[in-house]
């Protein structure tokens, strides 16, 4: 159990509670600080609060934070693509068919499970033992993937995306001939109405969803793009591409069977990340080389992506 201690200047006076530890508490994400307030964790003035209590100048603030719990999810020796890694993250090239976390039908050969068996001397994230997973790619979609090993560089990292601080760029073989060299698609995307494993343009729920691409190679039946997704909406570009009738190859809920034996999942892999150093500032930025089968289809179909 570790104990911190706050007492509230008059420039911070009128604050919610959650906002107030958030700036003080640079180690624990504001989700986490969140709960710790609901579990009665926190006291001010010795007394619990709600979260969205207004602390008030020369309040004294505690917070008690129990210590790690251990991940109910069991190491593996899967061997990982590591592109970069310091003691505060990690950057890896993730192979297609890899699912990211355990879940129904998924409880071992996940990311979370190598990663595991990878990082012997986690700090935890969340008050769990466990690398941080920052952001998700599909099961089927290959490419860079960062993982915080501290709660301070998950809060970092998950605050340069939410601020759309993050540049990224994704390769794509996509079914048609894409007429224009260069464009964007600005559709919103929220939960199919009927379907619950896919997204859609069309709901009226749908949150803003913003698709930069550029066509690096086209031919009658096929185009190869490089992507720029501004946002991160689940299945973002895969929905998006869809919705302009040039399905990824391979992606069989979007329309995109291809039926090539070349490819035989979703031809979409994220390529490149740029960003800042979560702790020391220093850009950074991965480049994960095309994967082999997306590869032997541009070379089998006349395009050399060397």
């Amino acid at each position: 159990m570790e104990q911190y201690e706050y007492k509230v200047d008059a420039d911070s006076s009128r604050e919610r509670l959650d906002v107030f530890l958030s700036a003080q508490q640079t180690e624990i994400s504001r989700s986490r600080l969140k709960k710790l307030i609901v579990e009665g964790r926190v006291t001010v003035n010795g007394l619990k609060r709600p979260v969205g209590y207004k602390v008030r100048e020369g309040d004294q603030i505690t917070i008690q934070v129990p210590a790690l719990v251990s991940l109910d999810t069991s190491p593996e020796p899967i061997p990982l693509n590591i592109i970069f890694e310091d003691e505060y993250l990690i950057a890896l090239d993730k192979p297609a068919g890899m699912v990211v976390h355990p879940g129904p039908g998924h409880s071992t050969g996940t990311l979370v499970n190598a990663l595991l068996h990878h990082c012997t001397d986690l700090s935890g994230i969340g008050g769990v033992e466990r690398p941080g997973i920052v952001h998700r790619l599909d099961k089927d979609t290959s490419g860079l993937v960062l993982v915080a090993k501290t709660e301070p560089t998950h809060k970092n990292l998950s605050s340069q995306f939410k601020n759309r601080e993050i540049h990224k760029e994704y390769l794509a073989i996509v079914k048609g001939n894409v007429k224009k060299d260069r464009d964007s698609i600005h559709s919103a995307i929220g939960r199919h109405k009927t379907h619950r494993k896919k997204m859609d343009t069309t709901t009226l729920k749908g949150r803003e969803a913003y698709t930069e691409y550029q066509v690096i190679h086209r031919s009658k039946s096929w185009s190869y793009l490089r992507l720029l997704p501004r946002t991160g909406r689940t299945h973002q570009i895969r929905v998006h591409l869809a919705s302009i009738h040039h399905p990824v190859i391979g992606d069989d809920l979007y329309g995109g069977k291809s039926g090539n034996p070349k490819m035989e999942r979703q031809a979409l892999h994220a390529h490149l990340l740029e960003l800042k150093h979560p702790i020391t500032g220093a850009n950074l930025s991965f480049c994960a080389p095309i994967p082999p089968d997306i590869a032997a289809f541009l070379e089998t179909n006349g395009y050399d992506p060397k």
